[in-house]
């Protein structure tokens, strides 16, 4: 199947719409739920803010490793059956996640999930390229990526109520149930995405990656995604510790403020999508990286507040970082060549994940908590670094812009 040349989407388009929304949901939960949990985590596992990062980190980086191993066979098969593949290698690795009682063990874990999980998004965005037209996908890039705000609104709070009462690994049992109901769904209901295979080249996997790879216009794009990724995930890890320890908020009230946020990005999001499909995407994704540098350097140095401040500050400064994702993943979308897109996504992909692995390590490097109760240390020093290279990524972005504007 290719894009229709329209606005309007089919039936059959907003089926798998909603399918590719689904599964951004679990693996995005999968990798986001590590924040919430960190507190826990490192309480119960009696780990340093360094193991923690290493925890988050082997994650990407093992995502990042696998994009790029695969990278040179994402455009020779059917994209359903790469997308069930890896998904179903996903959903054992998460299930080894609930299972694991050490350090050591949850690392281990953490690396399969991410060898497996860390490809499923760039299979969804070759799908998108493929059976959307470039009109469509601003709003298509929304309606998925609401997976992060349905993450928090429904997934993170449930997930802290099972970990209150059953302990950190029952969230990722829940998100073995539902994975595997979907992936079932998948296998019945998504038509098989093979239109990419009547353009292919004689090149073999290594040479199409290095193909990929030597393109200067495909570098540009992946040098902007990974300082995107960078500013994004820096922060992340340490949110809970963050607000537990120095903003003290409850356990009992960190469902609170996921789903607040959560809800928050459910509105945005879609709104950025129409939005990028109307307006100036360069501009657009300017004005919320001012943005999120603004509430970022306000955030990282608030003292104790009343938790209702503290949860607008909260849904202020993730406005501006997802507000990002939908103008910079549509403007990167359109840089490959259809034969390329697969390959192209992987890579992309992979070093969006790298670059997140780096962000969350270097991170657990800067922070600093003498005990598991202690206040955390040099947040806002995190808050600067993180702020630099937003604003650094938005001259990477320009050049994008430039890229897309002389290939019309």
């Amino acid at each position: 199947m290719q894009a229709p040349q329209t606005t309007t989407f089919t039936s059959y388009q907003k089926i798998v719409i909603a399918l590719l929304a689904l599964t951004q949901f679990t693996v995005v939960l999968d990798f986001m739920v590590m924040s919430p949990l960190g507190d826990s985590l490192m309480k119960s596992m009696k780990i340093s803010p360094t193991q923690f990062g290493f925890v988050v980190s082997s994650y990407a980086f093992s995502a990042g490793i696998s994009g790029l191993l695969t990278a040179g066979f994402a455009d020779k098969f059917d994209r359903k059956k790469l997308l069930l593949f890896f998904y179903t290698g996903f959903i054992i690795g998460t299930l080894f996640c609930g299972l694991a009682p050490t350090y050591e063990t949850i690392v281990a874990a953490r690396i399969i999930t991410g060898l497996f999980g860390g490809v499923i998004g760039s299979i969804s965005m070759a799908i998108i390229t493929d059976l959307f037209s470039l009109q469509q996908r601003g709003r298509v890039m929304g309606f998925v990526q609401m997976g992060f705000g349905t993450s928090q609104v429904l997934g993170i709070p449930i997930s802290l109520y099972l970990a209150n009462g059953w302990g950190w690994q029952a969230p990722f049992i829940m998100i073995v149930g539902l994975s595997i109901i979907l992936a079932i769904v998948i296998l019945k209901i998504l038509q098989p995405i093979t239109a990419h295979l009547a353009i292919q080249s004689e090149r073999n996997a290594l040479s199409h990656l290095w193909h990929t790879i030597a393109q200067r216009n495909y570098r540009i794009g992946f040098m902007a995604t990974s300082l995107l990724a960078i500013g994004g995930y820096m922060m992340m890890p340490f949110g809970s510790v963050y607000a537990v320890n120095n903003l003290k908020v409850g356990q009992q009230q960190l469902p609170i403020i996921f789903m607040v946020a959560g809800i928050s990005t459910l509105i945005t999001m879609p709104m950025i999508g129409r939005l990028s499909d109307r307006i100036n995407k360069f501009n657009l994704f300017t004005i919320a990286s001012v943005w999120m540098v603004i509430m970022v350097l306000i955030y990282t140095r608030l003292p104790v507040i009343p938790l209702w401040a503290i949860i607008i500050f909260n849904v202020s400064m993730m406005a501006g970082i997802m507000s990002r994702m939908v103008p910079a993943t549509t403007m990167t979308s359109a840089i490959p060549d259809p034969q390329d897109r697969g390959a192209f996504m992987s890579v992309n992909s992979s070093l969006q994940q790298i670059a997140g692995g780096i962000a969350s390590f270097i991170a657990g490097l800067i922070v600093v908590q003498p005990t598991n109760f202690s206040p955390l240390e040099h947040y806002d020093t995190l808050g600067i670094v993180t702020s630099s290279i937003t604003l650094l990524c938005i001259g990477m972005m320009y050049r994008v812009k430039l890229l897309l504007d002389t290939s019309k």
